[in-house]
């Protein structure tokens, strides 16, 4: 769930992004393993064993296409500093990686899965909003962003780390399996500074790839979301 804030330096503006040249409002356990071993050795007659030797090449060549993807989709973003430097080539190209992950899926249902909660690192996005790329590079948010989810408790918390430390607290209201509406909580300046969210940061966001160390999101304005596990254990303050 990319999610946004209202203020220009504030990470994930709602995942959603109501409009990409202005600032808007936010944005395990591990998969079960097949035991391929333990179900050949169930099997009796060589006509099962026959079928299943067919199957297992192409289960095992399927996992190994996501894995190759992603290793692809992770060197074609590491230049592109969060995507600030995207041409719209780059754009064009890490969109197509994403919506190859997106269409083997294996994670229908990823509001209902442990493997969503934990904080998220930002490693790129198509959304100006954060990006502030019409900003002196200085005047951007140059150390990492992060967000955490708590599934259990429908909370999200957007982190900014240099040179500003704000962050944002927000509610998450599941509109299906995959896609939740997003209002603002309150946000902290530099860490500190607690501010009532005016009521004006909504936006929504669709999880349409989760593992255990990838997710890709889309706003409903079309933006891109791409952020890597960092600590699976970290939970969002109540």
């Amino acid at each position: 769930m990319a999610l946004f804030t209202p203020t220009a330096t504030l990470p994930f503006k709602c995942v959603t992004d109501s409009n990409p040249s202005k600032p808007n409002p936010l944005f395990s356990s591990s998969r079960p393993k097949l035991n391929t071993t333990h179900l050949i050795l169930q099997v009796g007659d060589s006509g099962k064993w026959r079928n299943m030797v067919s199957f297992f090449p192409g289960f095992l060549t399927k996992g190994k296409d996501v894995q190759s993807l992603k290793l692809e989709l992770f060197e074609t973003i590491a230049p592109l500093d969060r995507g600030a430097e995207a041409t719209p080539e780059n754009q064009q190209r890490v969109d197509q990686i994403a919506s190859k992950l997106e269409a083997v899926n294996r994670v229908k249902e990823p509001l209902k899965s442990d493997l969503l909660n934990g904080k998220w690192e930002l490693l790129y996005t198509t959304s100006q909003s954060i990006l502030q790329t019409q900003r002196p590079k200085f005047l951007r948010p140059n150390g990492k962003i992060y967000q955490a989810i708590n599934v259990d408790t429908l909370r999200a918390q957007n982190i900014e780390t240099w040179p500003f430390y704000n962050q944002a607290i927000a509610n998450l209201v599941p509109l299906n399996s995959r896609r939740v509406a997003v209002k603002f909580d309150f946000f902290k300046i530099a860490s500190l500074i607690p501010i009532k969210s005016p009521g004006s940061g909504r936006g929504q966001l669709e999880i349409t790839y989760l593992d255990e160390d990838l997710r890709i999101s889309r706003g409903n304005r079309g933006n891109l979301f791409i952020l890597k596990m960092v600590d699976p254990s970290y939970r969002v303050p109540l």
